[in-house]
């Protein structure tokens, strides 16, 4: 299910398109544009970063005081470049290395004998994301199509803390590791407006890591956690001439 900032992120797309197709086009813009071998461009982008938390088990040994474990997702952004290869009228491949700026948190909650205990452990990320997709593209009426994506990235985390001492015997000093490797799944869908002068589009994109990528260490806040997978929602502003 999506939460609310994710259903935040729908909502703006749905209400930008809604918009955006109801201004009806009179001339045909940039009508050679797909029948061109190649064309480049960039994007900008608003992230929901979160985890998939997979298996988790609350009875582990040194774990069986804690009840609550849950992901919260915070609102990041993207920058990055486009390049399109076009396969036919309706089919393109898509490669459009990014950059982006992420923050996640998991919310855990304890029952000791002093009452419940609670610490909020914040994961900030800075991912080179390589993403490889496929773009299936209807038919274009006047100025205006709309399209289903999907396919597969490589995401590099810059900030990875995986090397990181985690010594403390404070339980607000220790970290929850990721490493710095990931892979991900991808499928999204989106519209593009051909304009006087570029295409521009809106693009909503799910991505799911397909392994889990957390670092394992023996504490109160690594042992409950069996697999740990990267999700991320991404609405994307793309320009492209």
């Amino acid at each position: 299910m999506f939460n609310i900032k994710q259903r935040t992120l729908f909502i703006i797309f749905l209400f930008i398109v809604g918009l955006s197709s109801a201004q009806k086009s009179t001339t045909l813009n940039l009508p050679k544009f797909d029948h061109r071998f190649m064309h480049f461009g960039f994007l900008l982008g608003i992230n929901s970063a979160d985890f998939a938390l997979d298996r988790y088990s609350p009875n582990v040994e040194g774990s069986d005081s804690l009840y609550v474990l849950e992901p919260q997702s915070t609102v990041g952004f993207n920058l990055g470049i486009i390049s399109a290869m076009h396969l036919g009228e309706h089919f393109s491949l898509r490669f459009t290395p990014n950059l982006a700026f992420a923050q996640r948190k998991l919310i855990y909650k304890f029952q000791t004998l002093e009452g419940e205990k609670q610490y909020t452990k914040e994961i900030e990320s800075t991912l080179i994301n390589f993403p490889l997709n496929l773009k299936f593209k209807s038919a274009r009426v006047n100025n205006f199509s709309a399209y289903i994506i999907g396919g597969a990235a490589y995401s590099l985390d810059l900030a990875s803390n995986a090397d990181a001492e985690n010594n403390s015997t404070n339980p607000n000093d220790i970290i929850v590791k990721l490493g710095k490797n990931d892979f991900m799944g991808q499928i999204g869908f989106g519209t593009d407006f051909y304009l006087e002068y570029f295409k521009f589009g809106i693009e909503l994109k799910m991505s799911y890591g397909l392994k889990g990528y957390d670092v394992k260490e023996d504490n109160a806040f690594s042992n409950p956690i069996e697999k740990l997978k990267s999700k991320m929602f991404l609405l994307s502003l793309t320009f492209e001439g």
